[in-house]
């Protein structure tokens, strides 16, 4: 059965925008992506006011936890966790994400009860656990050792390993888990207590090794790095993605083209942190203040240097925050870029945070997954829409309706 889409207005994802568009769909895939006076006749068809390709979170955490804190994470039981993360999985799809890209957490799991239909949610391309050095950025430091060892053997949100040894066997108990992306703190965080942000995490040589096995894989690797010295490291070593960047300059952006590597900036969730002081750590929001307008400029020079970029909000707290991931799109647009090219982010440049494992996603166009979104106006001029679920009208995955108006 074909289902078409016409458009008072139809962003592809990459290229221009077509004025009275329509978009094709038949079983999972696009058949039709282009002008409505040309479009084939289908068996229904759905007139909306604007069709874009389904949006991408390509830095995405579904956590279950209630406080941004980790050390939570270490207390509370893995089902009750799972059960909150649910929630924030159906409000990710109902904003219009389609895939996430998840960095770490229990979607590595959960993506399971999305693909066999009994939770609706986007596709979930997972890290699992996320490697960090021992006391490094997912390292809970306020803990005994001992614990932290035990729960990094089992499921936890981080897996410690130092060594290349130890970091091989890391990568490859993700993979034993089926992850499509391997995370890898290169630099110390905001949300651990006594890393410094700046200061490099793994040595060189394990950071190759890390990559090196996730390669052979086809699997990317995604490096947290906040300093310049990770930043370096990582690209040297070959990585896909660089999550935060808050210290990228002239140097590592050229590299980062010279490389191919993709910058996620996650601008949203440092922009957020900054209203959260009565809630945070005293530690998180010391950090977050010290880096928040270094990482502003990084993101301004990434843009002017047209560096690749793709949208990701790193939001690791489960409830009201979930579906307001597209915010990230207007914090691009401050940063220098037009919003088609802020769009072009959210979509067409997602599958490359993946490297081989990209799916044919992201773009309206033949040939491509049916992953289509419409929302109730021109995303490129009501800048409001973004961060709103409730102007995404209507959602499909794969060809198949999720969302439609009541």
């Amino acid at each position: 059965m074909t289902e078409r889409i016409d458009a008072n207005l139809l962003l592809p994802g990459k290229g221009e925008p077509v004025e009275n568009g329509s978009v094709v769909m038949d079983g999972g895939g696009i058949v039709y992506a282009g002008p409505t006076s040309a479009a084939p006749p289908a068996d229904s068809v759905t007139e909306v006011a604007t069709v874009l390709p389904g949006l991408w979170e390509c830095h995405g955490h579904f956590t279950g936890l209630t406080k941004p804190d980790l050390e939570v994470l270490t207390k509370e039981p893995m089902a009750l966790l799972a059960a909150r993360a649910t929630t924030d999985v159906r409000a990710t799809l109902m904003a219009g994400f389609t895939s996430v890209r998840e960095v770490g957490g229990l979607g590595i799991h959960i993506r399971h009860a999305v693909d066999e239909g009994r939770l609706e949610g986007p596709h979930i391309y997972s890290a699992g656990s996320i490697l960090s050095m021992t006391g490094g950025h997912v390292d809970v430091h306020g803990l005994p050792l001992d614990w932290i060892l035990h729960l990094s053997d089992n499921e936890s949100l981080g897996v410690l390993c130092d060594g290349v040894p130890e970091c091989l066997r890391a990568v490859r108990r993700q993979l034993r888990k089926g992850a499509k992306v391997i995370k890898v703190c290169a630099s110390g965080g905001v949300a651990s207590e006594l890393d410094h942000p700046v200061h490099q995490q793994f040595s060189d040589e394990e950071l190759r090794a890390i990559v090196e096995e996730a390669t052979r894989a086809d699997v990317a690797v995604a490096a947290h790095c906040h300093g310049k010295p990770g930043i370096m490291a990582a690209l040297r070593a070959g990585v896909t993605t660089i999550e935060h960047g808050s210290y990228l300059d002239e140097e590592a952006a050229e590299l980062m083209k010279e490389t191919g590597a993709v910058l996620v900036p996650t601008r949203f969730i440092v922009a957020e942190l900054l209203g959260m002081e009565a809630q945070l750590p005293a530690y998180i929001y010391r950090k977050a203040v010290a880096i928040a307008d270094q990482h502003a400029q990084a993101l301004k020079l990434a843009v002017a240097a047209d560096v690749t970029i793709a949208t990701g909000a790193d939001i690791f707290i489960s409830g009201p925050l979930s579906g307001t991931n597209s915010r990230e799109v207007r914090h691009l647009v401050d940063a220098g870029m037009t919003p088609l090219e802020a769009i072009e982010a959210a979509t067409a440049n997602g599958p490359l945070t993946l490297g081989p494992q990209a799916p044919r996603s992201g773009r309206l166009s033949e040939g491509y997954d049916a992953d289509v979104i419409a929302m109730d106006g021109n995303p490129l001029e009501d800048l409001d829409i973004w961060g709103n679920p409730d102007r995404v009208t209507h959602i499909w995955t794969r060809g198949a309706a999720v969302k439609e108006p009541r």
